[in-house]
Order: structure tokens, then sequence, then C-alpha cells
């Protein structure tokens, strides 16, 4: 045990140091995030993000979005737990019937004013799913839908696209 210790001791550290990623768009793209979010929003946002059937590869992007190299937060956009909390309905996939309840549910839970953003090919037209007896296809079939961001799966620089081009056109 002692030999253990004195290996820790004399070894010291031995990872590299983290070095902050520098991407110019992702800055320029954060900080009007931040400061439309300032004047009209009062410093933060709040999003809900709901599967109402993907894949799961929506969610990884949007999930890439609080790593250390997006860390979305530092701009004042923070995903909570309850729709009650939230400002934003981050939803992604088919709407598949058995999700059609607890997706109408969740959005009259969100108090007013409230808004919609349908994240990828499939929550924006159904994709490859449509409307058939397993599914209700786009997102606007159930509830209205504000935003709608393009791609399978949509990137994280354009979900913070999606979320800027919301803030503006809501007034």
């Amino acid at each position: 045990m002692l030999n253990i210790f004195k290996k820790i001791l004399t070894t010291g550290v031995v990872t590299e140091p983290f070095k902050a990623p520098k991407d110019a768009e992702l800055e320029q793209l954060g900080i009007e995030i931040k400061s439309r979010i300032d004047k009209k929003f009062s410093g933060s946002i709040a999003i809900r993000q709901v599967d109402a059937g993907s894949c799961n590869g929506c969610e990884l992007e949007i999930h890439a979005l609080n790593n250390p190299f997006y860390d979305i937060e530092r701009f004042g956009v923070h995903f909570v737990a309850s729709p009650r909390h939230a400002d934003v309905l981050l939803v992604t996939g088919p709407v598949s019937r058995h999700m059609q309840t607890a997706l109408l549910r969740t959005y009259e839970a969100t108090p007013n004013p409230k808004w919609v953003i349908a994240a990828g090919d499939c929550a924006a037209c159904g994709g490859e799913f449509g409307v058939s007896y397993a599914s209700c296809g786009a997102v606007s079939n159930v509830i209205p839908v504000d935003v709608v961001i393009p791609g399978c799966p949509p990137t994280p620089l354009a979900l913070m696209k999606g979320l800027l081009g919301l803030i503006n056109a809501k007034k």
C-alpha cells in the first residue's frame, strides 16, 4: 500500500492540459444568442426536450449542445426537466400514436407564452415514417410549431441557428 502511495506522489499529473476549442462561427453565434436572450428573456431561456418517437440521432446532437465544446449554458440556454419550467419545447421524431397524448399533455403543461421547435426531418414532415397506423407524422399534425430545424440529424450549430431564428421571430 505504501508503494502505491509513493508511486502516486512521485508520478504527478500525467494528463495533457485542457486546450479550449476555438470556433469563430460558434462564438459569434453564441454571442448573438446571448445578446438576444438578455434583451427579450431577462438573461436566460429554458428548453424542455421531448422525444416523440425518434431514433435518438437528434437527441445525440441536442446533448452535444451541453458538452464542453458547445457549452450552450454559457449563452443563457438551459435545459429543464419539467415542461412547467420551460419557455420552449424542442420536439424530435415523428409523433408516434403512443406519444401523441403525452406530447399534448406536455404542450398544455407548458406555461404561456410557449414556443415549439420541431427538430429534425422526422419532426418536420414525418420522415420516412409519414402518417400511418403507428405514427401521426410531423409534430405540426399534433401541436402548433413555430420553427422547423431541418436535418437528419441537425448539427448542434443548426440547432443554435434555429433557436436564434425563434428568438428573432418572437417579440
